[in-house]
C-alpha cells in the first residue's frame, strides 16, 4: 500500500509552485524546498497533478508544472476524496483551491506563522478591474438570483418575504456565532416575542438585533449604501446590549482587540483603523457588480475589524445590502457549516487568501436561493399603495403609538391628510388601520418602535376602551 502523504508537504509544495504563474521546473522547485528529497518531490508533484490543483508541461527535463486556477479547478470534496457526500463531512464542496487554503488554516495553531494586517491586500484590489468572483461565478449567481419584481423599487423583493427573510438570517447568522436557537425558537421570539426556556438571555438579544438590523435594511433600501453610516448604524443594531462598553457601538474601535483560534492580529491604531474602514467602504460603493460587492464585504470588514466586536455579523448582514437593492434573492447563511465558515475566515486573516470564501459563499447563496423558489414563484403582485407610502405608513403607525392614540379613522386621516394626495386618502387610513391592528411585540420595530413604546400603547388603549364600555 503506498504511503500516504501528509497534507502539509503538498500544501508547501503547490505554495511554491503558485509563487511561479508562468510555471516552474523540477531544478527550481528542489532549490526552494532543498530539505525534500528528490525522489519525494516527484512523488508529491504527481500526486498534486493526479488531484487536479496543479497542470504539468512538457517532457523529461523541459517539464514544468504551474497551478490549475480556481475558475476551472476541480470540484472536490473535503480531504480531496471525490464523491465524498457535502453532507457527511457537513462541509461545502470544494475547489481545489479551497481544498488547499482548509489544509493550511486547520494546522496545529503552533505551525502556522503570526501575521498582522496586510494593508496590500486591500490596496490591490481596483473596483470593477480586479474581480475576486470570476465571470462565470458571476453570472450564475445572476441568474439564481433573479426576482421576479426586477425593476421596481429597491427592496421590493425583500419586503415580500421579509417574515421569511427575518427568521431565516436571524436564526442563521447568530447559529455562525454560535447560538443555540433553533429555527422554532427563533421564530417563536421573532413572530410572537416568546424566549425559549432554559437558554441564555443573551442569545435572545443577538436574534432580536438581527432582526432589528435586517428590517433596517429591507425598510430603507433606498437609503443604505456602502458607507460609513449604513455600516456603524448596523453595528448599532447588531451589538445592541451585547458590548462590554454601550458606547461603543456604531464606534470604530480605539482598542486592541485579540481573535481566538488565530495567529492573525488585527491592527491597533485608531488613525489608521478608520482609514482602511473608509477605504473599504469607498471601494466596496465603487463595484458595479452586487455579487462582488458583497462578497468584497465579507472579506474585507472582518479582516479589518474596524469595531470592538460582532464585525463577522456586521459584514453577512452588509454583504446583503446589494442584493437587497437590487432586488435579488438575499443570503440567508442557512445550512452553512459553522466549520467551513470559520475556516474559509481564518483563510483571509492568516493567508490573505479568499479561495475558500467564495466556496463558502457561491454555495451559500445556492441554498438561499433554493431555499426562496417557491416563495419566489409565488409572489403576488405588490400593493402600489403601499410601494408608493411605505414611508408614511411607518411614519404614521409611529406618531400614532407614541402619542398613546386610538385606532380611529379621524385620527388616522388628521396625521396623513398632508402626507397623502387627497385621492389616496380613504385607502390609507384604511391600510394604516390594518396595520395597528396587526401590530405585535415581533414587528414594532418596523415602524421604529421600541417595545416599551408599544406595550404601553396597547396597555393604555386597551384600558380606554374597556373604560368606555362600561
Amino acid at each position: 500500500m503506498p504511503k500516504l502523504i501528509p497534507p502539509e508537504d503538498l500544501a508547501a509544495v503547490h505554495m511554491i509552485v503558485a509563487q511561479h504563474p508562468e510555471g516552474v521546473g523540477i531544478e527550481a522547485l528542489q532549490k526552494a524546498l532543498a530539505t525534500t528529497p528528490r525522489r519525494s518531490l516527484q512523488r508529491r508533484l504527481a500526486e498534486l497533478v493526479k488531484r487536479g490543483r496543479l497542470l504539468s508541461e512538457g517532457r523529461g527535463r523541459a517539464i514544468r508544472y504551474r497551478i490549475v486556477p480556481p475558475s476551472t479547478a476541480e470540484i472536490v470534496r473535503p480531504e480531496g476524496q471525490p464523491g465524498t457526500p457535502a453532507a457527511a463531512e457537513n462541509y461545502v464542496p470544494l475547489s481545489a483551491a479551497g481544498a488547499e487554503v482548509r489544509m493550511l488554516v486547520q494546522r496545529p495553531i503552533a505551525a502556522r506563522t503570526p501575521v498582522g494586517y496586510n494593508s496590500a491586500f486591500l490596496d490591490g484590489y481596483i473596483p470593477n478591474t480586479t474581480n475576486y468572483l470570476s465571470e462565470p461565478i458571476r453570472q450564475r449567481l445572476h441568474e439564481l438570483g433573479r426576482s421576479p419584481v426586477g425593476e421596481r423599487p429597491a427592496g421590493t423583493y425583500a419586503r415580500h418575504i421579509l417574515n421569511r427573510l427575518l427568521v431565516d438570517l436571524s436564526w442563521a447568522s447568530s447559529r455562525l456565532e454560535g447560538n443555540t436557537y433553533t429555527r422554532l425558537d427563533t421564530q417563536n421570539l421573532i413572530e410572537f416575542g416568546m424566549f425559549a426556556a432554559g437558554k441564555d438571555q443573551l442569545e435572545a438579544q443577538m436574534i432580536l438585533n438581527h432582526k432589528a438590523a435586517i428590517e433596517m435594511l429591507v425598510e430603507n433600501a433606498d437609503e443604505i449604501g456602502f458607507n460609513a453610516y449604513t455600516f456603524c448604524n448596523l453595528h448599532a443594531l447588531l451589538s445592541d446590549n451585547l458590548l462590554p462598553d454601550p458606547g461603543a457601538s456604531g464606534r470604530i474601535r480605539t482598542i486592541p482587540v485579540d481573535i481566538t483560534g488565530t495567529v492573525y492580529q488585527p491592527l491597533a491604531i485608531p488613525q489608521q483603523i478608520e482609514e482602511f474602514f473608509r477605504q473599504i467602504l469607498a471601494k466596496a460603493d465603487a463595484i458595479a457588480d452586487p455579487f462582488e460587492q458583497a462578497f468584497f464585504i465579507m472579506a474585507h470588514i472582518p479582516y479589518l475589524q474596524p469595531f470592538e466586536d460582532v464585525n463577522k455579523r456586521v459584514s453577512r448582514l452588509g454583504a446583503n445590502i446589494s442584493v437587497i437593492r437590487s432586488n435579488l434573492a438575499p443570503l440567508s447563511f442557512v445550512d452553512v457549516p459553522e466549520r467551513s465558515y470559520a475556516d474559509a475566515v481564518l483563510g483571509v486573516y492568516e493567508l490573505n487568501r479568499i479561495e475558500l470564501l467564495i466556496d463558502v459563499f457561491t454555495w451559500a447563496y445556492e441554498r438561499s436561493c433554493q431555499r426562496y423558489t417557491v416563495l419566489r414563484d409565488a409572489l403576488p403582485e405588490p400593493d402600489p399603495l403601499r410601494l408608493r407610502y411605505r414611508t408614511q405608513l411607518r411614519d404614521v403607525v409611529a406618531i400614532i403609538v407614541r402619542n398613546i392614540q386610538p385606532i380611529e379613522s379621524e385620527t388616522i386621516r388628521e396625521h396623513a391628510a398632508a402626507l397623502v394626495a387627497e385621492g389616496d386618502l380613504p385607502d390609507f387610513v384604511a391600510m394604516v388601520a390594518n396595520e395597528l391592528h396587526h401590530l405585535h411585540e415581533g414587528n414594532v420595530a418596523r415602524y421604529g418602535l421600541r417595545l416599551s413604546e408599544f406595550t404601553d400603547w396597547k396597555l393604555r388603549t386597551q384600558t380606554s376602551v374597556s373604560r368606555a364600555r362600561e
